[in-house]
């Protein structure tokens, strides 16, 4: 589909006209209103909503046919105004809000299973004493083992009010008999931040996920956490962040600017210049810091990384950034639905608009990210060439470059040394999941009482037979490859089960422990971060 700026065909009309009909619904506007709040035209909508509901040949939902016609009018416009049904409202607030009401789990579902991965730290369940590995069988008394049971399901068996008690019957490995627990749903913290921990002696590394209402206290917790641990340097992991809240990203960019340095600015028609600038307050302003992004870095990143690199206050590393720079504001209907429209486009510091161009159309725009695998993007820092209209100008006088997102200072190309058929058709199975699930039950007591994670991190090896054992359950699953493929692929196999133990067994925290040792941004990050400034 190819965007016009200029005209609306006959379609377009006649869904503005129904939409906005609905929407002026929800504001609840009487036919006693004697001027429309958005003008004559809406009179037009009235009639026609009146004549669809009254008059059309054949019965019809119309507030279906509204609902389904927003977005694709919203779509003429940008690729980032959305409308939200009521429906999809919870879900949206919760992911933002950082909470929802439940039991306070992270669960998979496996051999059609709800696996506890881990209880959610201060949560009911943990209170309770479930434990990583534990497979629910009941939820009051409806059976959710091996009935074909799906995310949505247990979302809707799990979750409720705070307050609610829900009975749910687990099998714990090890214990013959099943474990009834009583359960008084509670609110629960949906994290942004993923992990922090020190990757030496001096560097700390904080991922987060995604920029919501909890995100600069959950960082200001792990920035002292970090600090008390003696951190010096700091490396901030954005990849596959894909933005969220402008102030929040505001707030977490100000504790690495000195005051009065610009972090961003936005700009639209109807929307006069804004500038932001740091405050007095960062406590992190001098020390050195890398931010890492990617393809999968978009919107409330590319602020924080374009800030970092206009000020040049510290090194990105990785990949072009996904390019989104736009700002959305929300207006809550009266269905509960809501309208998120564009209004304005932000700027970095150097005058850089982030945005990617929508020109092509909105298809073009959302695989535009796959066409960088195809363009070889991801592979050659050179297969990018910019217009000298799109470099710019950071604080000491460096080139930088606009047109698309952020471009690293250091580019890491993506990492296809391991990469098969066979291994993609394992880690789109069970199988490790289902091995690191075995190991951690059977051997948790072990590491957690006698062993550690630096023990686990610097002794474990993912021995010749258990390397052995995924090829078996792949055959099984007659996931079948040449010995040539197996080989290429047993490196990255073998730290991936290794990290999916370590989380199994202590969470993210684990996790990362163990990839970290591996991957090539971080150990670039570490390489820098000791030896320039």
């Amino acid at each position: 589909m190819t965007k016009s700026k200029n005209t609306f065909n006959p379609i377009y009309i006649a869904l503005i006209l129904v939409a906005g009909m609905w929407i002026g619904r929800q504001f609840q506007f009487t036919e006693r209103q004697e001027t429309p709040l958005f003008g004559a035209n809406y009179g037009k909508i009235e009639q026609l909503i009146f004549q669809l509901e009254n008059n059309y040949v054949d019965n019809i939902n119309v507030d279906s046919i509204v609902e389904g016609s927003i977005q694709h009018i919203l779509d003429q416009l940008d690729p980032h105004s959305t409308y939200i049904s009521s429906k999809d409202m919870l879900q949206v607030t919760e992911s933002m809000q950082g909470n929802f009401d439940g039991i306070g789990i992270e669960y998979q579902i496996q051999n059609d299973t709800i696996r506890v991965v881990t209880p959610i730290s201060g949560g009911p369940s943990e209170k309770l004493g479930i434990k990583s590995g534990d497979c629910i069988l009941k939820v009051d008394t409806i059976q959710v083992a091996g009935i074909g049971i799906t995310n949505k399901d247990v979302v809707e068996n799990l979750r409720g009010e705070r307050g609610s008690m829900v009975k749910v019957l687990i099998k714990r490995p090890g214990i013959t008999d099943p474990i009834a627990f009583d359960i008084i749903r509670d609110k629960i913290p949906i994290h942004s931040v993923d992990v922090s921990m020190m990757l030496d002696d001096q560097i700390g590394y904080i991922k987060i996920n995604r920029f919501a209402a909890t995100t600069y206290d959950e960082y200001l917790l792990a920035f002292k956490k970090l600090k008390d641990q003696g951190m010096q340097k700091m490396v901030l992991d954005l990849r596959n962040n894909p933005g969220g809240y402008l102030h929040t990203a505001i707030d977490l960019i100000d504790e690495f600017l000195g005051a009065k340095e610009l972090i961003v600015y936005t700009e639209g028609a109807k929307r006069g210049r804004e500038y932001h600038y740091a405050t007095k307050k960062g406590d992190f302003e001098k020390s050195e810091i890398v931010v890492l992004i990617n393809e999968g870095s978009a919107s409330a990143s590319e602020i924080v990384a374009g800030a970092i690199q206009d000020n040049d206050r510290g090194i990105i590393i990785g990949r072009r950034s996904f390019g989104k720079g736009l700002v959305q504001e929300q207006s809550q209907l009266g269905d509960g639905s809501a309208l998120r429209i564009t209004t304005s486009r932000y700027y970095t510091p150097s005058g850089r608009c982030i945005q990617k161009s929508y020109e092509d159309g909105l298809d073009n725009y959302h695989v535009e990210s796959l066409n960088r695998f195809a363009s070889g993007e991801l592979f050659n820092a050179d297969s990018v060439v910019f217009a000298d209209s799109l470099i710019f100008k950071t604080t000491n006088g460096r080139s930088v470059y606009g047109g698309g997102g952020i471009y690293p200072d250091h580019f890491i190309p993506l990492d296809t040394t391991f990469t098969s058929r066979w291994l993609n058709q394992i880690l789109s199975s069970s199988i490790l999941n289902d091995m690191a699930y075995e190991y951690s039950n059977s051997h948790r007591d072990y590491w957690m009482n006698e062993g550690n994670l630096e023990e686990f991190a610097g002794t474990f090896d993912v021995s010749s037979e258990l390397f052995d054992e995924i090829i078996q359950r792949a055959e099984k699953e007659t996931i079948n490859s040449s010995s040539e493929n197996i080989q290429k692929s047993n490196p990255y196999l073998k730290y991936r089960l290794k990290s999916l133990i370590a989380r199994k067994i202590w969470g993210n925290e684990g996790l990362y422990k163990i990839w970290n040792t591996r991957d090539n941004e971080v150990q670039k990050a570490i390489e820098i971060l000791h030896n320039t400034k």
